[in-house]
This record gives structure tokens, sequence and C-alpha cells, in this order.
């Protein structure tokens, strides 16, 4: 699900924060003073703030499904679910342009907020909900920003199992802590997590550990790779940079839960005499060109992952979507 990054960050609505909330003060008698958050270590932002975020999101969120309309919700996503969520509603739009008969208002409950202290930008923080939709699992919800001047905007959301969900270390005042991307005390790097998934979707490996997303996964296209008349292709791409660079939060156990991005591409070509099997309407939607040999769809996902101090990484949860479709 593609989006305009550029059109997006235009229409983006710019907000100062209050610098008691965002920013250290010393008080003096002419006033306060600024001690700049590109040095020093600080909270992300405080939890009232954090809740508020969260309830700006789910508004937003609930007003753009219900109209199609990705605008109503731009400035509050990036990275990989702004794409993700903006092809999901421009396909929508186009198979229903009066909008969602069958909204069901999204309801994030129970929250709750694991805040890094950190110095430097991004600042980021981790919401961790019950919701009326898909289950049992919780879901979690990455908002990050890059200035004062910035909307909080959700980059990351996957939904796990409440079991899964590790415990995080904290301070004495109950703030998280950062793993930067180029940690060496985990078994992979946060900043080459994607990389070797990637790396293992196509190889194999043992740096991950058996699981739906993982040897799951690559059994499933083993599977669909070759079938009679019908030959499909994988290539996947990590996605590591700006809006999709991954985050890490230490866990209880030195480890850390990270959250990371990957493009992934599937070609379908039939065989002569053969035709592509025709895909749903909202593929058709996201389609140019005319499907007539083979059909190339581009898949956008955000995962989790816990990564130890050593040994397999284990891959929790993955939201994954398709942003385009090209048909020759």
């Amino acid at each position: 699900m593609s989006r305009d990054l550029g059109l997006r960050r235009l229409r983006r609505h710019r907000r100062l924060d209050s610098c008691v909330l965002v920013i250290a003060l010393a008080v003096t008698a002419s006033g306060c003073v600024v001690v700049h958050g590109e040095r020093e270590v600080l909270p992300a932002t405080t939890r009232a703030e954090a809740a508020e975020v969260l309830e700006e999101f789910t508004a937003a969120y609930n007003k753009a499904d219900k109209a199609y309309d990705s605008s109503l919700d731009a400035d509050h996503t990036a990275g990989a679910l702004a794409d993700i969520d903006g092809a999901r509603l421009k396909a929508g739009r186009a198979n229903s342009p009066q909008g969602n008969a069958s909204h069901t208002p999204l309801e994030l409950t129970d929250a709750k907020f694991t805040i890094p202290k950190k110095a430097g930008w991004p600042r980021w923080f981790l919401a961790d909900a019950a919701g009326n939709k898909g289950g049992e699992s919780r879901w979690l919800l990455v908002f990050t920003r890059n200035g004062l001047d910035e909307t909080w905007e959700a980059a990351y959301l996957t939904l796990v199992a409440p079991d899964d969900i590790p415990e995080f270390r904290t301070d004495k005042d109950g703030w998280a802590e950062a793993v930067p991307a180029n940690s060496t005390e985990l078994a992979v790097k946060p900043g080459e997590l994607s990389n070797h998934y990637v790396t293992y979707l196509k190889d194999g490996g043992d740096a991950f550990a058996d699981g739906p997303y993982t040897s799951g996964w690559r059994a499933q296209r083993g599977k669909k790779s070759s079938r009679p008349g019908l030959a499909t292709q994988y290539i996947d791409e990590p996605l590591t940079d700006g809006d999709y660079a991954p985050l890490a939060l230490r866990t209880e156990d030195g480890g850390a839960l990270v959250f990371f991005a990957t493009r992934h591409f599937e070609k379908r070509t039939a065989a002569a005499g053969a035709s592509v099997p025709t895909p749903n309407r909202d593929v058709l939607a996201l389609t140019t060109g005319e499907i007539r040999q083979s059909l190339t769809m581009e898949f956008v996902s955000n995962g989790v992952a816990l990564d130890p101090a050593d040994g397999e990484v284990g891959i929790l949860g993955r939201l994954q979507g398709l942003t385009s479709a090209q048909g020759e």
C-alpha cells in the first residue's frame, strides 16, 4: 500500500508541545532554560501525553476507515504502517467510493505505555492495548517523532499474544531503556535484523527460531512456488532507513524487543496456454497494467521480534499489507 510520503509530510499538522511536558527545564529568576533533547537523556514523553496520543490516533484511524479516506489519518501514521494503511484505504475507496459500509470503530482499552529514556531523535514509545478486533491478541503500536514541532505518528503496528509480551527493564522511575541499532549485546544487532530476516527467508539457517513467521512461512512459500500451470517467485528486501528504522526496547532478561520492517515481492507467472488466477477486487484496485501472463505484487511488512542476548531470534508477530501490483 504505497503512499506519496512527500505529500503526506506536507499535509502534516505541526504542533509545538509544551516545554514542561517534553524537554527538561531549569527554573531561574528569568523563567525556564531549555536543555536540548539532542544531548540530554530524557523520557520520550509523559505517560499522560502518551495516552492522549493513542486516543488521537484511534479517533483519526476510525474516521479514515469509515470514509475510506487516507487523508484523515495521514498525520498519525508513518513508515510501514503508513504504507499498509494508506493502500488499504485506497483500495477501499476505489471499490466503495461512498465509504466503508461495514465500518466498526476500533476500540483500544487497558492501555499500557513503555516509554524509553534516551538522547537524540527520534523519540518514541510503545503502547500496548487490548482491542475489540484481532481476538485476544494485544495491539502493539510504536509512536515516533523526529522533532518537537512534529505530530506523534504510529510507525509500527503488530498484534501479539499477551503471554508473548516480555517484561521490560526500567529504572527506578519506570522509564524503559532503548537499545541502540548497533548494539553488539544481542544475538543480532537491531539495525541488522531486517537484513538477517530477508536472508533467512531466502536461504534458511539457524538465526531464527521455528514458527509461523519463519520456518512456517518458508514452507508455505515452497508449496506455492510451483503449481501446475503457475510459477511463483519471491524477492525480499530490508527496510532500515528513516521512518522504517528498527526500534528496540531492553527486556528484563537482557535481550530486546525489536520492531522492524521489510518489503516483499511475489510474482505469479502463468505457463503458456494458462492464465494467472484473477485476484480479488482489493488487489485489482491497486494493480496497474493488464494481467496477461504475470502479476507482481508488492507488500510491506512490519514485525516484532525477541532478540536474546544469545541464541535464536523469535518472531512474535507480523502485519503485512499489499501496497501495489503490476500486471504484464
